[in-house]
């Protein structure tokens, strides 16, 4: 209980605000805050995540339930949280499986802590690039799921489902007032202005206020940009949410999601589009030109129905054909790779997702770091040159260099 309490109080929350009321109700009394209603105890021993959809062979789903914490220490079946780092290793394997085609995230969580979710949701879109990755709202995908869920490459939302609440919070409680009804009285001797910052027995100093809000309105700029960025929508439409919600056809006139439908409609239509990915000769020029030439935020919007319906003979060899496709795909990979190893020597590696998801060359991404660093330099440009007159300044006339009369040398005595 401590533990939670530690991520609960004094630090930025993605979570939808009536799920932090209620998990305050639940553990409120259990950390001191002995006013808080108590909601009745239930068989923790009992408690099990829903049941997975039966996935279509090839398709990985991968569980996003419960509250998102960066680190359970081994509390997820008894709470119902979910780590980051647990939903990472599920993500590696499915791209480590070569039985595995694609992706589908399951996501039914009002969110949660911070720290961690935007590692988590830039790892989603670099795993795009390997294999497709989809993601339904089943029921809800808010604040840190929903950062997670746009990472996708195409992102529905049940009929009574939702998305959003692209906001932060954080909570800080005095309970000051409780401590002198109770006889205690805390004295904080400490070294460092801000070391008691943020503490529950004594009212939030101004300054600490100022330094929390500042801290929220940080990962608000980067919560909103995320969600513009792989969403393809104006920053300012999205900050223009206000932290809303937005459910079934709300959510697809908000540009948040991509359509309205089941967990069992979509990988149905997942499998499909797979099948005509892998297999159909009439789709296999189009996933060549769409995976070697386009950006990856132009692969994640295929349209499946015009897949299937043009699912007709074609006089391309098929071997041939899927010879390119594997080419193209590995192309895909061996460019996603390199542009994330280009980022690491730059000495900037969460770059990497936002030049992958912009459809960026290795060449594009080289000239960018380049000109990053030779804006942040203050000191002059050193060049050399080095010419075949080795310095004499005789380019003109090349009968007196030394390298010319040494060949010349070596010549005559030959």
């Amino acid at each position: 209980m401590t533990y939670l309490a530690s991520r609960l109080f004094g630090t930025p929350l993605l979570i939808h605000r009536p799920k932090l009321d209620v998990i305050l109700s639940v553990v409120g009394q259990r950390i001191g805050m002995a006013d808080v209603p108590a909601m009745p105890m239930m068989d923790m021993a009992a408690f099990q995540r829903p049941t997975l959809a039966s996935a279509p062979e090839g398709i990985a789903v991968i569980p996003i339930h419960g509250s998102l914490v960066k680190r359970s220490l081994g509390m997820e079946a008894a709470s119902g949280l979910t780590s980051y780092g647990e939903i990472a290793a599920m993500l590696d394997a499915a791209l480590a499986d070569p039985q595995v085609s694609g992706i589908l995230l399951d996501i039914d969580s009002p969110g949660g802590e911070a720290s961690g979710s935007f590692e988590l949701a830039r790892r989603v879109r670099e795993a795009a690039a390997v294999k497709p990755v989809w993601a339904v709202a089943n029921d809800a995908a808010y604040s840190a799921a929903y950062a997670i869920a746009a990472s996708a490459q195409r992102l529905f939302v049940t009929e009574t489902g939702g998305v959003g609440s692209i906001g932060v919070i954080a909570l800080h409680v005095d309970q000051s007032v409780k401590d002198a009804k109770d006889g205690y009285h805390y004295t904080a001797i400490t070294a460092g202005a801000h070391k008691n910052d943020y503490s529950p027995h004594e009212p939030l100093s101004d300054a600490a206020k100022t330094e929390l809000q500042g801290e929220v309105d940080r990962l608000y700029a980067i919560f909103t940009e995320h969600v513009a960025a792989m969403r393809g929508l104006d920053l300012d439409a999205v900050r223009a949410t206000e932290a809303g919600l937005f459910f079934g056809s709300s959510a697809m006139t908000q540009g948040l999601a991509d359509g309205v439908q089941t967990l069992e409609a979509t990988l149905s239509q997942f499998h499909l589009y797979l099948n005509a990915r892998n297999h159909s000769p009439s789709q296999v020029r189009g996933v060549i030109r769409a995976e070697a030439a386009l950006p990856l935020k132009e692969l994640s919007m295929p349209d499946t129905q015009d897949i299937l319906q043009n699912h007709v003979a074609d006089t391309i060899d098929l071997a041939e054909a899927e010879k390119r496709v594997a080419d193209a795909k590995r192309e895909v990979t061996q460019t996603a790779q390199a542009i994330a190893e280009l980022c690491l020597l730059a000495g900037c590696p969460d770059r990497a997702a936002e030049f992958i998801a912009a459809g960026k060359s290795q060449a594009d991404v080289r000239r960018a770091l380049i000109d990053a660093r030779a804006a942040q330099s203050d000191s002059a440009d050193i060049r050399s040159t080095i010419t075949v007159d080795a310095g004499t300044h005789s380019l003109d006339r090349p009968e007196t260099s030394p390298i010319v009369a040494a060949v010349k040398k070596l010549t005559a005595q030959a």
